[in-house]
């Protein structure tokens, strides 16, 4: 059985981050939609996660035969 971490979640992106710097074992969280910035011309950033990382919203990483990145 696979674990529950975010790194085997549906909703694990394992993209470089919100500014394109890498992390070692890092990945966006496309659960939700991305949290908001305090000014009106910032962009809204996913929340930056481990693959190691865990919440109650795991899914398997194969949904309906799509994946989040899909």
């Amino acid at each position: 059985m696979a674990s529950s971490a975010c790194g085997n979640c549906a909703f694990f992106d394992d993209h470089h981050g919100n500014n394109a710097a890498t992390t070692q074992d890092g990945g966006l969280c496309r659960y939700n939609p991305p949290v908001s910035q305090p000014t009106p011309e910032a962009h809204g950033l996913w929340p930056v996660v481990s693959e190691k990382d865990w919440c109650g919203h795991f899914a398997p990483e194969a949904v309906g035969g799509m994946t989040a990145a899909e």
